[in-house]
């Protein structure tokens, strides 16, 4: 997505409504203010050597809910998007 999910149209998204809140906080008693989402950072390598300790020792394990071969890839897709999914959908590659 070109605008960052924003509104369709709209590419400078949150950035073009800043002025119109300097403008009208001239004229309201209330003081408008823009909120900036937290954008994570991602994991650190803190967190990737916690979660591969277990992997390694056999212990965490994914649970796999349905398998597709690639053809029906959209399907696997909209069964995750529908939230019936009850583990990993797993496209399998021939």
């Amino acid at each position: 997505m070109a605008n960052g999910g924003g509104s369709p149209g709209h590419v400078f998204g949150a950035i073009a409504s800043m002025p119109r809140v300097l403008l009208v906080n001239a004229f309201v008693r209330q003081r408008l203010t823009t909120i900036t989402p937290a954008v994570p950072a991602g994991p650190t390598q803190e967190d990737l050597r916690a979660v591969a300790a277990p992997i390694e020792a056999g212990t965490l394990t994914p649970v796999v809910d349905r398998t597709y071969p690639l053809a029906e890839a959209a399907d696997g897709l909209r069964h995750v998007e529908s939230g019936h999914a009850h583990g990993k959908a797993v496209i399998t590659v021939p």
